[in-house]
């Protein structure tokens, strides 16, 4: 009979430890579904572009959205129409609450304010970024 009853209570310990770590699974599963969702209602900097290219008057363009590819492809968020310019040359990305450049490893490469970006950078109000002959203008709100 205490064989019997050792089994029960094995059997027992092994039913609690399972819906424990199911629990804890559930918490974290639903935690990570509160952060995601945080995370995803942050608002973003509104962006604004000022575009100008050599003999064309310039072009102001408005982005609410945390990601913009800057090319001549027609997939682009910023459509520069430049042959300078790579069909997806240069994204601006919006985290850690700044907007950032990084270069998506054009041919002329891209510069911001005169200087090369090699690396993500981050872009602050007034800067200038030169996508082959094309000069867009950064203008937070």
């Amino acid at each position: 009979m205490s064989a019997l009853l050792l089994l029960g209570l094995r059997v027992l310990a092994a039913i609690t430890l399972y819906v424990f770590i199911g629990w804890a699974l559930f918490l974290l599963w639903r935690t990570l579904q509160q952060e995601t969702a945080f995370l995803s209602s942050r608002k973003v900097t509104p962006l604004n572009l000022t575009i100008q290219t050599a003999g064309e008057s310039s072009q102001a363009l408005h982005f609410t959205q945390g990601d913009i590819v800057i090319g001549r492809g027609p997939e682009c968020e910023c459509f520069l129409d430049d042959a300078t310019i790579s069909a997806q040359h240069a994204r601006l990305v919006y985290h850690h609450n700044q907007w950032w450049l990084e270069d998506l490893q054009s041919t002329n490469g891209t510069k911001l304010n005169t200087d090369l970006v090699k690396t993500a950078t981050v872009v602050v109000n007034g800067d200038t970024i030169q996508c082959g002959q094309t000069v867009i203008i950064v203008n937070l709100e």
